[in-house]
């Protein structure tokens, strides 16, 4: 079977790659960054030189795509897959989409013989290097099956959630936990750093008390160091969270805490975070307080 990978960034390019080391599969790579392209075909995988060219070979895709408008220019737009895939195609979009794009694309997509699910991931670089993401998937259960193999190859932990769009629902929902628990964990640590205890000792009693989680280990450890560059953008965090809260909106579901932090991620952004990682939003409480934790310079 060839398997082609359009976006093999920071974290499309450790799955590609799992792909290549786990599988017989001959794996067909594209990526507008020549040094992201080379670390996979010094794994193994061939370079195509467009989307189209790389399209029209593969029997199944996967695009691993920052924002919802990459994934609709890559999906439908000119060169893409809608214009270059074979009748049969498999798409598996690993990319955080909204639910209603992803029916949209599937919808146009089906008319043109492919199959496309949604099959967002979590787990971040660390999780996409060790091949220990869980995979969220909507859309066709046949076709779930017969790829769940592959999916194995860089994900621990595929679920079918059901139709198109569930996945993309499910890794809304999980991410704005997440991003909730990232806002509650910064007040708290500032709270602390405002008292004046020990906040070492704090975060190890947080870690083993009831307001520890796994967001406040990865959290914790980068807010106390003054630790931010980039595993997970805040850029990235905050497009995720708007989606969640457009997702909100179109189902009359109140999200006070999801819309409070992304106000705060906002905030971030404002001050010039947005590239860093999204445990910056910690520095809008520094700001806010005049001072930064444990000492260090904010």
């Amino acid at each position: 079977m060839k398997v082609g990978f359009i976006g093999v960034g920071n974290m499309g390019g450790p799955m590609c790659r799992n792909i290549v080391k786990n599988t017989n599969h001959e794996v067909i790579v594209f990526d507008l960054g020549a040094a992201a392209v080379a670390r996979c075909t010094e794994a193994g995988a061939k370079a195509a030189g467009s989307i189209a060219e790389l399209v029209a070979q593969a029997d199944v895709v996967f695009t691993s795509l920052p924002m919802p408008k990459d994934v609709d220019a890559v999906a439908l737009g000119a060169g893409g897959i809608g214009e270059n895939a074979r009748p049969g195609t498999v798409y598996f979009d690993l990319s955080t989409n909204s639910p209603v794009e992803a029916r949209r694309i599937a919808e146009a997509l089906r008319a043109k013989g492919v199959t496309m699910l949604d099959a967002p991931v979590s787990g971040g670089v660390v999780g996409a290097e060790a091949g220990t993401l869980a995979v969220m998937v909507g859309g066709d259960p046949a076709a779930y099956e017969t790829h769940l193999a592959l999916l194995r190859s860089f994900a621990a932990n595929p679920i079918h959630m059901g139709d198109v769009g569930a996945g993309s629902i499910a890794k809304l929902v999980n991410n704005m936990m997440a991003f909730c628990n990232m806002a509650a964990a910064a007040e708290g640590l500032m709270l602390g750093a405002a008292a004046g205890i020990d906040l070492e000792k704090l975060a190890t009693v947080i870690r083993t008390s009831s307001g520890g989680s796994a967001i406040f280990q990865k959290f914790g450890e980068r807010a106390l160091a003054g630790k931010f560059e980039a595993a997970f953008a805040l850029d990235l965090a905050y497009k995720d969270l708007h989606l969640a809260l457009e997702l909100a909106d179109q189902l009359n579901v109140p999200v006070p805490a999801g819309a409070q932090t992304h106000n705060l991620m906002r905030m971030a952004r404002g001050m010039g975070f947005g590239r860093d990682d999204s445990s910056s939003v910690v520095r809008v409480y520094e700001a806010a307080a005049g001072r930064p934790l444990s000492g260090r310079s904010s």
